[in-house]
């Protein structure tokens, strides 16, 4: 190989070299790939919080007619067939009975659950009490009146208030819970009262008042 083929062998090496750092300037910089931006905002997608359930519930505190309609509601705001709940205690003052049926509930997951929460903060006005959050990262509140959810007033059924309670987790918080080679879940990973402050407020654009 001569002199001159030697340098222009160099000038094509030169000439990749420059090449190759302009790309990785415009891949790193000017045109960032979606793992960057990813890896830029969230450090961890392990440690991101989700909705894993929602449910609701309605304590009538008597059986008969009254939970039938009860679970209509319910029913109707969610497309699931409630479940009743059964009194655990004899509580003489109010006419409670052990083992009688004074509530349904339904479980909620996925989308739907994320659509009912929106219209359930809705009427909270998207404000909440620091007393509404649990220690373990969970959170719920109440609504007065079933048709502020945007359901259609039904004289034979009435009004009823209910309760929203929503359970947060994390990727991988399953390992406690499954039954085959269960696991612990440590301390820096389970959900506290902080985070799910911090992710509810940005999450909803909401407000936790003190009063």
């Amino acid at each position: 190989m001569t002199d001159e083929e030697n340098v222009e062998l160099e000038r094509a090496e030169m000439g990749w070299r420059f090449v190759r750092r302009q790309i990785f300037f415009h891949l790193r910089y000017v045109y960032p790939t979606p793992f960057i931006q990813r890896s830029a905002k969230t450090q961890n997608v392990m440690r991101e919080l989700h909705i894993e359930k929602l449910v609701l519930n309605i304590c009538v505190g008597e059986s008969g007619d009254r939970l039938t309609r009860a679970s209509k509601v319910l029913e109707q705001l969610s497309g699931q067939t409630p479940v009743q709940s059964k009194a655990r205690y004899t509580v003489r003052t109010f006419g409670i009975r052990r083992n009688e049926k004074i509530a349904v509930h339904v479980t909620i997951r996925g989308p739907k659950a994320e659509e009912i929460l929106e219209r359930g903060l809705k009427v909270k006005e998207y404000q909440l009490k620091p007393k509404n959050f649990s220690a373990t990262g969970n959170f719920g509140f109440g609504i007065d009146e079933h048709i502020d959810l945007g359901i259609k007033y039904d004289p034979g059924i009435g009004i009823y208030g209910m309760d929203f309670y929503v359970v947060m987790g994390r990727a991988g918080a399953r390992v406690a819970r499954r039954k085959r080679c269960r696991g612990t879940v440590g301390n820096n990973h389970k959900t506290n009262a902080e985070d799910t402050i911090q992710w509810f407020k940005q999450r909803y654009d909401a407000d936790v008042i003190n009063k």
